[in-house]
Formats: C-alpha cells, sequence, structure tokens
C-alpha cells in the first residue's frame, strides 16, 4: 500500500501545473475586418486646402472600438495624399475634425431549414435551447467603417467646408451543408510579406 501511494503521489504533485489563457472581445479575425474596412473608407482621402498648408486632426470626438487604428488610417491617407501634418493645433493652418459613423461588424446568417432557438418552459422564464437543423446555412461577416469631418481655420474658426461620410466595407463568407461539410472563407489571415520588402513610398 506504501509503495503503491509512493509511485501515486510525484503523478498528483505533476499534475498541478495548469497554463491560462486570454480571451479577447474580438478574434483576430474580427479586428482584421474592422481594420481592413478603415483602410477602404479612407482610401484617397484628399481635403481642399493647399499642399502647404498644415492639417491637424482633432479626434477629441472619435468614439469607437477601433479609434486609435482608424485615425492613423486617416493621418496615413492624408500624408499620402500630399498635406503636411500638425504636431498640435498650435501649429497648424487647418483643423480637421473627425468623428466616426460606424467602426465595428455586422454578422448575418441565412438558414435553410430550423434555426437555433430558446424556447420558454415555465412562467419563470426558464428556457430550453433547442440547436440548428439545417441542410444549408451562409455566416457573412462584413466590418463596417463610416467617417466624415469638417475643416476651419485654425487662427480665426472660420468653417472652410465638409467632408461627406467616407465608408468601407471588407467581408468575408463560408458555408455549410448538413451542419458537417464547410467550404469558404472561415477566417482572415494577416498580410504577409518577405522581409524587407514593408517599405512603400507615397
Amino acid at each position: 500500500m506504501s509503495r503503491a501511494l509512493g509511485l501515486a503521489l510525484p503523478l498528483l504533485l505533476a499534475a498541478c501545473a495548469s497554463t491560462s489563457e486570454t480571451y479577447p472581445g474580438r478574434t483576430a479575425t474580427e479586428q482584421l475586418l474592422v481594420a481592413r474596412a478603415a483602410d477602404d473608407a479612407v482610401d484617397g482621402l484628399v481635403l481642399p486646402v493647399p499642399k502647404a498648408s498644415r492639417v491637424f486632426v482633432d479626434d477629441s470626438y472619435f468614439r469607437a472600438e477601433s479609434a486609435p487604428y482608424a485615425v492613423s488610417a486617416i493621418r496615413e491617407s492624408l500624408s499620402r495624399g500630399g498635406h503636411a501634418l500638425a504636431r498640435s493645433r498650435e501649429e497648424a493652418d487647418v483643423i480637421f475634425e473627425i468623428r466616426a459613423g460606424a467602426l465595428s461588424l455586422e454578422q448575418m446568417r441565412r438558414v435553410f431549414g430550423v434555426p437555433e432557438m430558446r424556447i420558454p418552459i415555465n412562467d419563470s422564464f426558464n428556457v430550453v435551447s433547442l440547436p440548428e437543423l439545417s441542410v444549408y446555412s451562409r455566416r457573412d461577416r462584413v466590418g463596417v467603417a463610416e467617417f466624415s469631418g469638417f475643416l476651419y481655420d485654425a487662427r480665426t474658426g472660420a468653417p472652410m467646408g465638409v467632408v461627406d461620410p467616407m465608408t468601407g466595407q471588407f467581408r468575408i463568407r463560408s458555408h455549410k451543408l448538413f451542419m458537417i461539410f464547410s467550404w469558404g472563407q472561415q477566417r482572415l489571415d494577416p498580410g504577409e510579406r518577405d522581409p524587407g520588402d514593408s517599405w512603400r513610398e507615397f
């Protein structure tokens, strides 16, 4: 008995280690969908001001979950268009105040058959979940971005014009037959580049 206990004790001690994982609010695919939608929305953004004008991008009212990436994409698009960016209001000739109409995900699912359902079973609103029973289903995940803004003179505050809503989308679609056979794009992979091939001139 003591011999068996001596053999089992090291095994019990060895089983005490475990690895914990974190679960972010959005998956990598969801983050990439939103990021690529933002890039699409600002593609070709040019302001109707002289190229020599220094532009300060005011993001005080730009509120969204992926706001830092989207703001940087707007700044990059302005730089790509030849505009000089000011580091502060005091150094700027023009203020470009931006806002986000949308910067999130749309998920749409079409089911031929019986979709997943939650059915109340008593007066206490307890529910029973019934699984999906479908012949065919299609899932669309879409990153959606919409930005707009307006311009005014940094010194006088005089209005200079508005930038109509800039919109962008990025979609992936997957299919499933008899709830088993899957095809189409299941996830979005980060872009790949060869080492040393990451630089692009405006």
